[in-house]
């Protein structure tokens, strides 16, 4: 009976047998689960080291293999016939792994108030799937480190127009972008489309980013860039944008700031509200309508105010009749 010495599949919490997905997910999960840098309990350090070590051996078709045979002592030249003249020890950095897994990034940074982060909160068991990031390449730190050298270069940013109707409801943009990517040889690039798929969440202010993580164009020599979009207001026809509220101009007359008026206010949903005053409107004089503006961002079954702002439209001109009408209705002070 073979001693299996280290059990590498328990370490990363998966049966033996599981898919290549399934190993880089497990060492995803535990290394940030055990990261020094976030989690202080002691033996955290030695954990996370033994989690870089399973991953190394099955992220690797041969020393799986060999493992999967003969155990950790076949592994490491103790059985004969086990591994042949193959001999193995973890030679590697496990802080030089983890960065090298993630793209050479602290993905710590990643988690950001959203447009959409996680917040805080980095206990889900799997804190990059709202990322959309999928798995990073498999890397192997047996014979050698991270990619010394390479620089990731600075975010291209995009701006993201959206109306206030899409804001106001939510929406999917699908935006096209071009870049450059390594061919196979590692030297020679080529140019592709990629589109990138943006849920535009309720309420999202002007000014909110959405990162996609090394999007940007590939080198031999490079970390390609995070592409970021920025949202930006489309203008509107009819309001004006404040935050989560809504500004309604409403242009009334002379006549009517003086002797009351009726404005019927449209709202974003396609209603007409109805709103009366029957006292004098002075220029400038606003109404907040409450809970018909936008909803908002970290709260979108809630919802801002629409604001009538009136403007009061004066005539060019008037009559000498209609100014002595006025004149002896009007009080001199």
């Amino acid at each position: 009976m073979v001693k299996m010495g280290k059990d590498y599949y328990s370490v990363l919490g998966i049966q033996k047998g599981a898919s290549e997905d399934e190993i880089k997910k497990a060492y995803r999960k535990q290394a940030l689960k055990y990261h020094p840098d976030k989690n202080k309990s002691p033996g955290a350090e030695e954990k996370f080291k033994e989690i870089a070590e399973a991953y190394d051996v099955l992220s690797d078709p041969k020393k799986k293999d060999i493992y999967d045979k003969f155990g950790e002592e076949g592994l490491k030249g103790g059985v004969p016939g086990g591994g042949g003249n193959f001999s193995y020890s973890f030679q590697g950095d496990p802080h030089a792994m983890f960065t090298e897994f993630f793209g050479g990034r602290n993905p710590f940074e990643q988690f950001f108030g959203r447009n959409g982060g996680m917040g805080e909160d980095m206990e889900t068991d799997d804190p990059f799937a709202s990322f959309g990031m999928g798995f990073p390449r498999s890397f192997n730190t047996g014979s050698h480190g991270g990619r010394p050298g390479k620089k990731q270069d600075p975010p291209v940013t995009h701006d993201l127009r959206v109306s206030l109707d899409e804001v106001f409801t939510g929406c999917t943009k699908k935006m096209k972008i071009s870049r450059k990517r390594l061919n196979p040889d590692g030297r020679t690039t080529r140019s592709e489309d990629k589109i990138l798929t943006v849920e535009v969440k309720k309420g999202w202010k002007e000014g909110t980013k959405i990162t996609f993580p090394r999007e940007g164009d590939e080198t031999p020599t490079n970390i390609p860039a995070d592409v970021v979009f920025v949202v930006k207001d489309k203008p509107h026809p009819v309001y004006k944008r404040d935050g989560s509220d809504i500004i309604y101009p409403a242009k009334i007359t002379l006549r009517e700031a003086l002797c009351g008026c009726t404005v019927n206010v449209p709202t974003l949903d396609g209603r007409k509200i109805k709103l009366t005053n029957p006292d004098i409107v002075r220029p400038g004089m606003k109404r907040h309508m409450t809970g018909e503006g936008l909803p908002l961002p970290k709260s979108p079954d809630r919802r801002g105010d629409l604001v009538v702002e009136y403007e009061v439209l004066f005539p060019e001109r008037l009559s000498q009749s209609a100014k002595d009408t006025i004149a002896s209705v009007l009080p001199a002070s």
